[in-house]
């Protein structure tokens, strides 16, 4: 009799090594999976122990029981090793402490006058100090002059929202009586704060006397008549036929002249700020090998000083009395506030009120914050967040 090959042993080994492999048919279609392969999985039963269903942190009554009734033992043996984060805070009443003052201490015998804190200690220091302000603003008007004479081209640049307002007269007046050599080009900037409807008419309103552009620099990346303009100045670099031509960037304070001049170059060369007088001395730009761009500060005779707030010739911080101009601003562009901020209001009073509750600028006593509700309103007006812009006298 043969003796049988397959034993327990060599089955189980044969198992083994075909248990990763599918049993397939003559057409190669699985007939029956591999251990791994199957879809469907065996109904999984949990064994029905207490300890798989009970909280595995909770505590009984009976042990809260305990440990209300137990006593503390006194021992010198117990040393407190950390005190736990009780918030007394909430135990205590809460209640605020009055500044208080002694009324002998103001009106008594024994009164203390109270010194007031001044940035000067003397009158011959605040005199000084004034001086030293109109002398920095000589030595920027003296730059501004600089840069106008040294420029072969002088580049007038205005804001679109209001060109008249912010266009200095002297500066054509100069050209036609004592520099009619020179060439001047006024450049609408910021054309993407108005319609192009606005911006085309006063591109015919000052076509009429001069050179004029549409432009605006919100960034390196995105802006608009860059092109335009670098023809014009090569046409006029060929027409001077000079080693080097210079072009003077002059305008009113916060009108853009850095932000056009890193547009023109496509990096950052001059400092810029969303504030007037950020260039206080010029500066001289390459932009090819023979076209030069002076970038001169923003000096331009301020008639009205209201009309120079609204036009941002005059830092926000250093105002005294802001409310005063934003009553002005509300009467008139009420409904673009409005919208800005999305608070309905009557009157000034009205519109510190509910601004104040809306985003939090509120003093002790539940009072708005006056000053700081103004000036943030009169950033974002400088900043061009409240939409305005002012039609050619024509059009008006």
């Amino acid at each position: 009799m043969k003796e049988n090959f397959y034993n327990k042993k060599n089955l189980k080994y044969l198992n083994m090594i075909r248990g990763d492999k599918p049993i397939r048919n003559s057409r190669a279609e699985i007939i029956k999976p591999a251990e791994f392969q199957k879809s469907k999985a065996k109904t999984g039963r949990i064994h029905p122990d207490r300890k798989w269903f009970r909280a595995s942190k909770t505590v009984s009554q009976l042990d809260l029981e305990k440990f209300r009734e137990a006593s503390k033992i006194e021992t010198p043996y117990n040393v407190l090793l950390k005190t736990g984060n009780v918030p007394y805070s909430l135990l205590a009443e809460n209640k605020k402490k009055k500044n208080t003052v002694e009324y002998d201490s103001i009106f008594g015998k024994k009164a203390i006058r109270k010194k007031p804190k001044l940035l000067v200690t003397s009158l011959e220091e605040m005199a000084k100090s004034k001086n030293e302000v109109i002398a920095e603003k000589k030595e920027i008007k003296k730059d501004a002059v600089k840069g106008q004479n040294s420029s072969d081209v002088i580049i007038h640049v205005l804001d679109a929202r209001d060109p008249l307002g912010t266009m200095c007269e002297k500066i054509s007046t100069y050209i036609k009586e004592e520099a009619p050599h020179k060439h001047l080009i006024y450049l609408l900037n910021k054309v993407d704060l108005v319609p192009t409807g606005v911006t085309a008419k006063w591109l015919k309103y000052f076509s009429n006397k001069h050179t004029t552009l549409a432009y605006h620099a919100q960034s390196l990346e995105n802006n608009f008549g860059k092109t335009n303009l670098i023809n014009i100045l090569r046409q006029l670099d060929n027409l001077y036929n000079k080693k080097h031509t210079s072009v003077g960037f002059v305008g009113y304070p916060n009108s853009g002249k850095s932000s056009i001049i890193n547009s023109l170059r496509n990096k950052h060369v001059c400092n810029v700020a969303p504030v007037p007088g950020e260039t206080k001395v010029w500066q001289y730009i390459t932009l090819t090998r023979s076209i030069y761009l002076i970038d001169c500060p923003g000096v331009v005779p301020i008639p009205d000083f209201e009309q120079a707030v609204f036009r941002g010739a005059i830092r926000i911080e250093n105002l005294e009395n802001p409310e005063y101009y934003v009553e002005l601003l509300a009467n008139k562009y009420k409904t673009e506030i409005s919208k800005l901020y999305r608070i309905e209001f009557r009157d000034i009073e009205d519109l510190f009120q509910k601004f104040s509750v809306k985003y939090g600028k509120i003093t002790k006593g539940n009072r708005p914050y006056v000053d700081l509700i103004s000036k943030t309103i009169l950033h974002d007006w400088n900043r061009g967040k409240i939409s305005y812009f002012n039609l050619p006298p024509t059009e008006e």
